[in-house]
C-alpha cells in the first residue's frame, strides 16, 4: 500500500523568524529585512518603475531589489500592475497598509535624528527628502507661510503646499503653481535645510537655483529643526 505524504501544516505557513505574538515582532518580519522599509520610503509619493527605485536606493543591487519586491508583494506590503498606454510598463505601488506604514518610518526618522551618529551629508534620494521635510517640519514656524513650494530633481517634480496644518506634498509638475521653485538634486537641498548652508553658497556652486519668491525660500529652509542630540 503506498502511503500518502502528510505535510505539516506548519510548513504551509510563511517562514517565521520570531515566535513571538507581538506586533513588533511582526513588524520586523514584514519589513525587517534590508532595503525593505527604504522600499516603502521610495514609494510613498506614488507608483514607482524598477528602475526609478533602484534609482533611489544607493548601493542595492537589482538582484536583491527583485527579491525584496517579491516578498514584499507576498505579505501584502505593495503590488505591481502594468500602466494603461501609452506607458505600458510595469510599475510598484503600496497597498493600502503599504501607506500606512508612514508613521512608522516618521518616528524612526524622528528618533534617530536624535542620535549624534545621524549624518544628513549622506546620499538623499528625491522621495527621503520629501518625506524628511512631512516628518520635521515644525508647525509652529509654519503657521503662517501658507504657500505652494515646487521641487525639480531633474525629472522627478514635486509640489508643497505648506501651512498651519504641515505640509502636504504630491509628485507634479510646479509649473505656474508654485510661488517659489527649487531646481537642484536632494544633497543640495538637504546641506541647505539641514546643514545650515546658505542659498548663496550653493547657487554660486551651481547645485541649486530659485525661481519665484526668494524670500519665501529663505523662509522656507528654516521650517525643518532636526532635534538636539541625546548622548550615548
Amino acid at each position: 500500500m503506498k502511503l500518502e505524504k502528510v505535510t505539516d501544516r506548519s510548513e504551509k505557513k510563511a517562514k517565521r523568524w520570531y515566535d513571538d505574538a507581538c506586533g513588533t515582532a511582526l513588524a520586523m518580519e514584514l519589513v525587517g529585512e534590508r532595503w525593505s522599509l527604504l522600499i516603502v520610503r521610495e514609494l510613498m509619493f506614488g507608483p514607482r518603475r524598477f528602475g526609478e527605485l533602484r534609482g533611489g536606493l544607493t548601493g542595492i543591487s537589482a538582484n536583491v531589489l527583485t527579491q525584496r519586491l517579491e516578498g514584499m508583494e507576498r505579505v501584502g506590503i505593495l503590488q505591481k500592475r502594468k500602466l494603461p498606454p501609452p506607458a505600458s510598463v510595469q510599475v510598484y505601488e503600496l497597498t493600502a497598509l503599504g501607506y500606512s506604514a508612514e508613521v512608522v518610518i516618521q518616528e524612526l526618522g524622528r528618533w534617530a535624528a536624535q542620535s549624534p551618529l545621524h549624518d544628513p551629508t549622506l546620499p538623499f534620494s528625491a522621495a527621503s527628502a520629501m518625506l524628511s521635510f512631512r516628518t520635521m517640519i515644525d508647525r509652529s514656524r509654519s503657521g503662517d507661510f501658507g504657500a505652494t513650494v515646487g521641487f525639480r530633481f531633474g525629472a522627478d517634480t514635486f509640489v508643497a503646499v505648506v501651512n498651519a496644518r504641515g505640509i502636504a506634498i504630491r509628485r507634479g509638475d510646479p509649473a505656474d503653481a508654485a510661488a517659489v521653485t527649487f531646481e537642484t538634486d536632494p544633497a543640495t537641498l538637504a546641506s541647505v535645510v539641514y546643514g545650515g548652508r546658505p542659498i548663496a553658497d550653493a547657487e554660486a556652486a551651481g547645485t541649486l537655483r530659485i525661481s519665484g519668491d526668494r524670500a519665501l525660500a529663505e523662509r522656507f529652509v528654516t521650517l525643518f529643526p532636526l532635534p538636539a542630540k541625546l548622548g550615548s
